[in-house]
């Protein structure tokens, strides 16, 4: 019988969320970060410009069970904006999405503004300056994952998202984890 291995990880920004990339354009992947076993695999992906929270596993079934419907992943997400109320509670009611050129209505979530805004270490390319006007955190906590799905939302509401991370997955939080950092778990808990 297999012992599958599963991880934890931070997962950086300008970082792919996979092993092996099919183009010749030089690109970050995340087996520069670990020594991971062969077949190992990211379950739920994020985007290159998405920090944050990541699992991955040798086994596809855990795969399934950690990006069913039920397991909540929250973000957290910093706006162009001070995020209103109207805004929160279209997020919260669902809002209408593209998702590869078909409209798609997101399923209700749990949104809301974060005060006082998370303290993460500044990113490694500046966002923008103080002067092209204030910005806000958003925690939008989904149970599916659409591709792009946050940024989308937060755009369809007037407020586009500038920088984003996962902070949770089911009951396992970011935490203090350091941008890169690789931690071998038994398993998930789900």
């Amino acid at each position: 019988m297999t012992k599958h291995r599963h991880f934890i990880i931070h997962k950086p920004y300008n970082f792919h969320s996979q092993f092996v990339l099919e183009t010749n354009r030089k690109t970050q992947l995340l087996g520069e970060l670990y020594d991971f076993p062969k077949g190992t695999m990211a379950i739920g992906r994020l985007d290159k410009t998405t920090e944050g929270l990541l699992f991955l596993t040798t086994d596809g079934k855990m795969s399934e069970r950690v990006r069913a419907k039920h397991i909540e992943k929250e973000y957290y997400a910093q706006v162009d904006g001070v995020v209103d109320e109207v805004a929160i509670e279209q997020m919260k009611n669902g809002v209408e999405i593209g998702i590869r050129n078909v409209k798609y209505m997101t399923n209700t979530c749990q949104a809301s503004r974060l005060i006082p805004p998370p303290e993460f270490l500044p990113r490694i390319v500046k966002i923008r300056d103080e002067r092209h006007g204030p910005t806000s955190w958003v925690s939008i906590i989904l149970t599916e994952g659409k591709f792009k799905q946050v940024r989308k939302m937060t755009a369809a509401v007037g407020f586009p998202t500038l920088r984003l991370f996962r902070v949770r997955i089911h009951g396992i939080w970011l935490g203090d984890l350091k941008a890169g950092a690789v931690v071998e778990v038994d398993d998930f808990g789900v």
